[in-house]
């Protein structure tokens, strides 16, 4: 049996986690004092991920560059696929939040949406 030590993310209490397996899968999650720090401890022992945000130039835009972000968490080892991915992307103004600025970033099947509007200069 594996022993796993983690500090939950999953809400703002911060828990110490205590992730007992065996031959990768779950046995145990101990120290949570909520639901979704058991899901947390469960899933960044067995499949890892991470919402990615970064930001993108805006060609033409009142403010020159847009934060955007992974819409749903990608698997941690793509992190750095999707950023350099991202990087040299330029888009013109103008942007509304949500539209997508990379379709299936990193082959993950997940999109990178913009968080704010730019309107043209």
């Amino acid at each position: 049996m594996e022993e796993r030590h983690l500090i939950c993310i999953g809400c703002p209490v911060g828990c110490a986690l205590t992730v007992k397996t065996e031959q990768g899968a779950v046995i145990s999650v101990e120290g949570n004092t909520c639901k979704r720090g058991r899901e947390y401890g469960e899933k960044e022992v067995t499949a890892p991920a991470r919402t990615v945000t970064t930001t993108v130039t805006v060609t033409g835009g009142k403010i020159p560059a847009v934060s955007v972000r992974t819409r749903t968490d990608i698997p941690k080892e793509k992190i750095f696929d999707c950023i350099r991915a991202l990087k040299g992307i330029q888009i013109p103004a103008p942007v509304h939040t949500g539209d997508i600025i990379l379709a299936d970033a990193a082959g993950t099947g997940v999109d990178v949406v913009a968080t704010k509007t730019v309107e043209l200069r």
